[in-house]
């Protein structure tokens, strides 16, 4: 009741090939290693699983009590003078849909060359 234009996801092993999994650690957790993404590299794929814009940095907003010296839109610094990054995040829950398009896909093609293949064996 709260969706409409409703369609089949298609290609969607077309899409899940352009998607570039990873192995790695965060800089904060240097002894886990985890399998995911990088969001702006998945975000080309499926850019509803992905919040945030790469390489995005904090900025001084309209409102903001400013120091002397600094604009509106100008970057905020850390006390060592850096800028401080606001980091992209990715929903990947998001990807579930995709990924079970793609599998439906390729079972599709696997039951196509099962029968051929029978049929050939039979014939």
């Amino acid at each position: 009741r709260m969706k409409e234009n409703v369609v089949d996801l298609d290609n969607g092993i077309t899409r899940v090939k352009q998607l570039s999994p990873k192995r790695f650690n965060f800089i904060a957790d240097a002894d886990k290693t985890v399998d995911g993404f990088l969001a702006h590299e998945a975000q080309t794929v499926v850019p509803e699983a992905i919040n945030g814009t790469k390489d995005e940095v904090e900025v001084w907003a309209e409102g903001d009590e400013l120091p002397d010296g600094v604009s509106v839109g100008d970057n905020k610094l850390d006390n060592d003078g850096n800028t401080i990054p606001v980091m992209q995040g990715i929903d990947q829950a998001k990807l579930v849909p995709l990924l079970t398009a793609a599998l439906q896909e390729a079972i599709a093609k696997i039951e196509t060359l099962e029968t051929k293949v029978a049929a050939l064996e039979a014939g």
